[in-house]
């Protein structure tokens, strides 16, 4: 599985929630620093995004992917528009919450959401 992380860095807790959560080890954690003008056009930044993960046509196809999406809404929607014309679905979503209680705040694991599954199951409600 390879994690293409667009936010925070993952913690070693983090990793090994997601661990339990999958049932797979990462393999590969790419890295993607996410800083986005405002004053651009959005879409050309958000593909630039994407070209950063460095992954060939194939491994887009091919490869299990687990997106920690970047935490600004409208480039998440816009670079998973993009993922799914690249992978041909829609990739799983790790998803992160605030710990409870945690002083310094710290965030942990709290699940891992299936995009692909989510469009499906809304098919039936059209």
């Amino acid at each position: 599985m390879i994690i293409l992380n667009f936010s925070h860095p993952l913690t070693s807790s983090q990793l090994a929630q997601i661990q339990a959560l999958t049932g797979q080890a990462p393999g590969r954690i790419v890295a993607i620093p996410c800083q986005i003008d405002t004053l651009q056009p959005l879409v050309p930044q958000v593909t630039a995004l994407a070209d950063a993960c460095g992954l060939s046509s194939d491994e887009w196809q091919t490869l299990p992917l687990l997106v920690v999406p970047p935490s600004l809404n409208y480039v998440a929607a816009a670079l998973l528009a993009e993922m799914h014309g690249r992978c041909g679905y829609f990739p799983a979503m790790l998803r992160l919450r605030p710990a409870p209680a945690s002083n310094p705040p710290a965030f942990e694991v709290a699940e891992v959401v299936n995009l692909q599954c989510v469009r499906d199951d809304a098919r039936a409600r059209r």
